[in-house]
């Protein structure tokens, strides 16, 4: 990085003979024109095992492992900053807690947090390949697969200087694990810009009230407004037809008929974890009658993770567009369990090739200007933004750097202004799941 090298933060793990960590190595057998990528996954065992491989140098994986009494420290104190409850805790406080006195906006205690985080997570080897490929002029692409301990580390803060971030220098991605990638069965649904693109915003769910606990995430929305313009946009692609936001008419059964032919899924809701990744519940206008297996809440029917992927219930399994937005509190939490067979992994596994989904839970607008002191009415389209800007990754030809161009742009605000407006805790939610289809050999 040009304001900090990994090499400067104080490594924590077990340490690498000095002929192991070599950088340069990584741009041996490089062809030219291709892009650096690898495999980065954490493996929770006693300590932290941590290893990665090039795809240009399949043959020579790298690890390294970190004692975890290093580790849980500095997880416990990322914990502390998010917004998803802590034991103990209701949804409600813990927005309380990361708002009213967060870490998050706080721009000392951020780059503090970030500079832990790098030193356990980040091998020396690692950090001295990734600074040889940025003076290369190389980004990288870092497919990430992390453990349930570290489920939640938003990769792209990891930070030497506390200017630059890893978003800076490399393009990254949540990787999950080869068996439901590479499952025969899996087949990728196919993509073209021309395609419908269903979009699901902020549905009313059956027996909760607009303020209540599954009601409205986004509010009022302005005929003028950014993401009311930018779904207009969309025109005779959207799916289905007619009002575009708060609708009550679409439940999981025209959820699969809208998706039929799509190209595109983006949802604006509410998602609800559980003790399992298989019971991630996706909230939408479904009333307790709607076929499926997942038991009603009063009034309505979730519709979980273990129904997109199988079905049952009289319900068939849901057919996945090849990119799916899920913009949702914690909808991306597959990999905080032992088996990560949550949301993602059933969109995935039902024909996605791209899934963006969130690490945490999301502040409405409406929480950020009552909770995070002198934001007031300057939260307004703080979320929203962060809508239009997904909506258009999946617009893209390549969704994973389009939405990493924001993020830069994003931290770039942030560690300039320290501008709550452009705080982490919306931008570094969103992480983006790619399993392309299967090279037959």
């Amino acid at each position: 990085m040009s304001g900090g090298n990994w090499r400067d933060v104080p490594q924590l793990g077990a340490p690498m003979p000095v002929a192991q960590t070599d950088g340069d190595a990584v741009l041996r057998d490089l062809p030219d024109g291709v892009r650096p990528t690898a495999r980065l996954r954490y493996i929770d065992a006693d300590d932290l095992i941590v290893s990665w491989v090039w795809e240009h140098q399949r043959s020579s994986p790298r690890m390294t492992i970190v004692p975890r009494a290093q580790v849980t420290p500095v997880l416990d104190e990322l914990a502390r900053a998010l917004p998803s409850p802590l034991p103990g805790e209701t949804g409600l406080q813990a927005l309380q807690r990361a708002l009213t006195d967060g870490v998050l906006f706080d721009l000392e205690r951020e780059q503090h947090l970030a500079a832990l985080l790098t030193s356990v997570l980040v091998p020396q080897w690692l950090g001295s390949e990734l600074n040889t490929l940025e003076q290369a002029g190389l980004r990288p692409h870092l497919r990430v697969q992390l453990s349930p301990s570290t489920a939640q580390v938003p990769w792209e803060l990891l930070s030497t200087s506390g200017v630059e971030r890893a978003i800076d220098m490399a393009d990254v991605s949540v990787l999950l694990p080869a068996t439901l990638r590479n499952d025969p069965s899996r087949a990728v649904s196919p993509w073209s810009a021309s395609s419908p693109a269903v979009a699901v915003l902020d549905p009313v769910v059956p027996g909760f009230s607009a303020t209540g606990e599954l009601g409205s995430v986004l509010g009022p929305v302005g005929a003028d407004s950014p993401l009311a313009t930018a779904i207009a946009d969309l025109g005779p692609r959207r799916m289905p037809a007619g009002e575009a936001f708060r609708r009550s008419d679409i439940g999981r059964l025209a959820l699969a008929e809208a998706l039929t032919d799509a190209g595109r899924l983006l949802y604006v809701g509410h998602v609800t974890a559980s003790t399992h990744a298989l019971d991630a519940r996706l909230h939408l206008s479904d009333g307790a009658d709607a076929p499926g297996t997942t038991p009603p809440v009063g009034a309505h029917r979730p519709y979980s993770a273990a129904e997109i992927a199988l079905g049952g219930g009289g319900l068939s399994p849901l057919r996945a567009p090849n990119r799916v937005a899920l913009i949702a509190c914690d909808s991306g939490t597959d990999l905080r369990f032992a088996e990560p067979t949550g949301l993602v992994a059933a969109f995935l596994h039902r024909g996605a090739e791209f899934v963006t989904a969130t690490r945490w839970t999301l502040p409405t607008e409406a929480g950020l200007r009552r909770l995070v002191p002198g934001l007031d009415d300057r939260a307004e389209e703080m979320l929203t933004a962060a809508i239009v800007t997904v909506n258009a990754a999946h617009e893209s030809d390549d969704p994973i750097s389009a939405l990493g161009t924001w993020q830069r742009e994003q931290r770039e605000l942030w560690t300039s202004t320290g501008d709550p407006r452009h705080s982490p805790i919306m931008w570094a939610a969103f992480a983006t799941a790619w399993a392309p289809a299967r090279v037959q050999l």
